[in-house]
């Protein structure tokens, strides 16, 4: 038998993210899980622009498994303004800290 026309397999990569909130008023806490990518840290700054002036926002970074280049950037950028960033992985932190040196 041959092939048959139109059968493949294509591998498609999708974006895993979970981000939950919380509030005790004025900190404002997101946890995420998952894998940030692009997607998730455009989501994120979305979800942060909607939050109340004079609130202070914090990321709980422990259950987080994959970060891309560009998730290192946004969290740089958010410890920059403020973010606090809890529970980071060790590696997500070197990261950080490489990417600032080299900048």
């Amino acid at each position: 038998m041959g092939a048959v026309a139109g059968m493949g397999v294509a591998a498609l990569q999708v974006s895993m993210f979970k981000i939950r909130r919380t509030s005790a008023k004025p900190l404002v806490l997101y946890l995420v899980s998952g894998r940030i990518d692009e997607e998730a840290a455009s989501e994120l700054q979305r979800l942060f622009g909607q939050e109340p002036a004079g609130s202070s926002v914090a990321l709980d970074l422990g259950e987080v498994r994959r970060v891309d280049a560009v998730a290192i950037e946004f969290l740089a950028r958010c410890e920059d303004s403020g973010i606090k960033l809890r529970n980071c992985p060790a590696y997500v932190r070197e990261w950080i800290a490489h990417s600032r040196r080299h900048g």
